[in-house]
């Protein structure tokens, strides 16, 4: 996977956050469907991974029942042998990389992934907006996120 945006992302935290504090909000909604559908016509998930094997989605419980009911496994024990607790009290895996991450890059429960990690990286959402920490912090993860900052900032 090419990294180079990781550096590039963290030269931009400024200008980024600059303009998610100063950024016209119903403009911004307005457009970032379209940013996200252009991202993702530049970014593969299955070169990169890197949310997956750098950063754990939270898990909630209706996750946990789905995903717990999916693997045929208790959810105590589906709590037991991959979620921890994190210090915001939500379930989060064990371990890096996501143990539900193959060496393909393919997400072995992608049909009944957390609801985390289906709206990850929230580049088509207000989440982008109403979080600029994880705005910020998602840009040196993930290449889709980067790409839809460093369009935003240019307008």
């Amino acid at each position: 996977m090419d990294t180079s945006f990781i550096k590039s992302a963290k030269e931009h935290q400024v200008q980024y956050r600059n303009f998610l504090k100063k950024a016209n909000k119903n403009k911004v909604l307005d457009i970032l469907p379209d940013l996200h559908e252009e991202a993702f016509t530049h970014v593969d998930c299955l070169t990169c991974a890197n949310c997956c094997k750098n950063y754990s989605p939270r898990f909630k419980m209706p996750d946990i029942k789905r995903i717990a009911r999916h693997l045929r496994m208790k959810e105590v024990a589906f709590i037991d042998t991959y979620l921890k607790l994190d210090t915001e009290g939500d379930y989060v895996v064990k371990s890096s990389p996501c143990p539900f991450l193959g060496s393909d890059n393919y997400c072995s429960i992608y049909e009944e992934r957390p609801r985390d990690c289906a709206r990850f990286p929230y580049t088509d959402e207000d989440v982008l907006l109403k979080q600029p920490d994880l705005t910020l912090k998602n840009t040196t993860v993930c290449p889709a996120m980067y790409y839809v900052m460093e369009r935003l900032i240019k307008l």
